[in-house]
């Protein structure tokens, strides 16, 4: 059942009040005209109508309880639904739903969390990290990335979804946990051994759209508003009826934060978000997780991924903002990637440039009201450089939509030399921003990570197996290269391949000593103006970027080039000459150096 949140609007700040799993089954439903409570003992039961478009009955929620609600519309009566507040669906979505007891045998009771400062994060999907596709073959991997330099994992959505293969960004219950990957008691007992191996735990999750598989909130009220996000049906937060829809997804917040000890959520594609308010849904989930951390004294923060380049979301409310802890930082990954790889189409056509990576590195955005080709308008407003904290922005070489949303979902360590790949992750690692690893980069896997979903509507699936197909046909890419989404063998050959040869382990290597590096000689530098950053000229694609007792220069480019600074070397991939003043480096090369 979980924590509900009360809202006080005059101070906008939320009221948790413990509910336990003994108390009478209820949901929310103003469209219907009656309601009926089916239990999996093929019992019927009334409910009765209470304020605000409320029905409750009178049977009592017990762990284990099967149940769904059929609905009236005046005329018929509906097939049995599971909950919109249900917490588990062992029989998949179109089942019934489970009451769940929130009690669990917690062991990391000793954990006191961190915050985001300092953390290296790691995001992985579930299914495909490892061979048995649920939370405990993370477990077992616990160990691994403790040693690699990893403090938090962030999991891809793992809210259920139509059939057994998905990213996760097709869920449709908001509260629960997909059974495929452990449920409910699975998703604890990793964040329970997270915390026993020194590893904090993020939760994605998906506020602006419901799948389109399995979505019965509809029948119930008006959880959207009509229109769409390219993905699914806008979520309703700004429309009639919009504040028991928050309300909703403020519930969902406090239960991971709460009952599942999550230690952070980011918030997928905010800019999506059709959050018109006074006081915007962000702000709300803040304030949850302020509360949160204030009761348990455990730092709990959230992340927003957006392409809005608004320094809003990561100002404090005192300044305006909403008071988000960081953002994911496109424009890094977008110059970086363009400059070492070549690519210049879609989004990319606005980057390729020496200049851009070093703006993105030394302002965060790109964009910054300035001319967006690829949106044919200016775009982005600049960030205080002297306020903003450089860990409030996530970077990256790659993440799970830079690669699953190329037509073929192949990795750039799939398509780049080992020394372009670790080259790559030294300037990410080197820079003062909070750095994230996709699975698999760290040994340079050769598997790719493409699109995949299940839905259990064969109709659905071809639905999506074309749109991809169109989408990327749009883009300039051979519609021969796309996988079928649906079909089994794309999600397997998604699978993370675990079995290393001899280039993999260097590649693994220099990824633990890059990590180990950065945290002894304190790169995640939060006051960006201590940040120098300087680069060569287009011809002469050299970029020195660091501080004054510590450097990091590298060659973006397949010539010879010599950096004007120099020291003390203390890593490198490769075998660069460095020398008291200037330093050599080879194709694609990079030097730590001591100055």
């Amino acid at each position: 059942m979980g924590a509900h949140v009360t809202w006080h609007v005059e101070a906008q700040t939320p009221s948790l009040e413990r509910m336990t799993a003994y108390e009478p089954l209820s949901v929310w439903a103003p469209y219907a005209h009656d309601v009926r409570l089916h239990l999996g003992d093929g019992s019927v039961h009334p409910l009765h109508k209470r304020a605000g478009g409320w029905w409750v009955a009178e049977q009592i929620a017990e762990p284990g309880m099967r149940y769904g609600f059929s609905l009236f519309n005046g005329e018929d009566w509906s097939p049995v639904v599971p909950d919109p507040r249900t917490t588990s669906q062992p029989d998949g979505i179109h089942g019934l739903s489970e009451v769940t007891d929130p009690a669990f045998d917690w062991t990391s009771g000793e954990w006191t969390g961190r915050g985001l400062p300092g953390q290296v994060i790691y995001e992985l999907h579930v299914g495909t990290f490892t061979p048995e596709g649920t939370f405990a073959g993370v477990i077992g991997k616990l160990d691994f990335l403790r040693e690699l330099g990893v403090t938090a994992i962030e999991l891809m959505p793992v809210q259920p979804f139509g059939g057994a293969r998905n990213w996760g960004y097709d869920g449709v219950d908001l509260h629960a946990v997909h059974s495929a990957y452990g449920g409910p008691e699975g998703l604890k007992k990793l964040v329970d051994a997270a915390h026993n191996a020194g590893i904090g735990v993020i939760l994605d999750v998906v506020y602006n759209h419901f799948g389109p598989d399995g979505n019965y909130n509809g029948m119930f009220g008006p959880y959207t508003a009509g229109g769409s996000t390219g993905w699914g049906e806008v979520v309703n937060i700004s429309g009639p009826d919009s504040d028991e829809v928050r309300a909703f997804i403020l519930d969902a917040v406090c239960q991971w934060f709460v009952d599942y000890r999550i230690d952070g959520l980011r918030l997928d594609a905010v800019h999506a978000y059709d959050d018109r308010g006074a006081y915007s849904l962000m702000e709300q989930i803040q304030a949850v997780a302020d509360d949160a951390t204030a009761r348990t004294g455990v730092p709990r923060y959230v992340i927003a991924e957006s392409d809005l380049n608004d320094p809003r979301l990561i100002t404090s409310p005192e300044g305006g903002g909403y008071g988000l802890a960081a953002q994911w930082l496109d424009d890094v990954h977008h110059a970086l990637h363009t400059l070492v790889s070549g690519e210049d189409h879609a989004y990319y056509e606005d980057y390729g440039s020496l200049a851009a990576l070093e703006k993105t590195l030394r302002e965060a955005y790109f964009f910054t009201g300035t001319m967006s080709h690829f949106r044919g308008r200016t775009h982005g407003r600049a960030i205080n450089r002297a306020t903003t904290p450089a860990h409030r922005f996530v970077t990256y070489t790659t993440t799970h939509d830079q690669v699953g949303n190329r037509a073929a979902g192949d990795r750039p360590s799939m398509n780049l030399s080992p020394r372009q790949q670790v080259l790559k992750a030294a300037i990410i690692f080197s820079s003062p921003f909070t750095p994230m690893l996709f699975m698999g980069e760290e040994f340079g896997a050769r598997t790719p990570f493409a699109f995949f979903c299940s839905h259990t509507d064969e109709h659905l699936n071809h639905l999506t197996t074309e749109g991809r197909t169109r989408e990327f046909s749009h883009a300039g890419w051979d519609h021969a290269m796309v996988p079928d989404p649906a079909s089994p063998a794309t999600f397997e050959a998604s699978q993370l391949n675990w079995v290393l040869d001899g280039t993999q382990e260097e590649i693994h290597s220099a990824y633990r000593e890059l990590l180990r590096l950065r945290s002894e000689l304190g790169l995640a530098r939060a006051d960006l103006t201590q940040l120098i950053v300087e680069t060569g000229s287009e011809e002469n694609k050299w970029l020195a970027m660091g501080y004054e007792d510590v450097m990091l220069v590298a060659n973006l480019s397949a010539e010879e080039v010599t950096v004007p600074f120099g020291g003390e070397l203390i890593y490198s991939f490769t075998s660069p000459t460095v020398g008291r003043d200037a330093t050599e480096l080879g194709a694609w090369e990079f030097a730590l150096i001591r100055r």
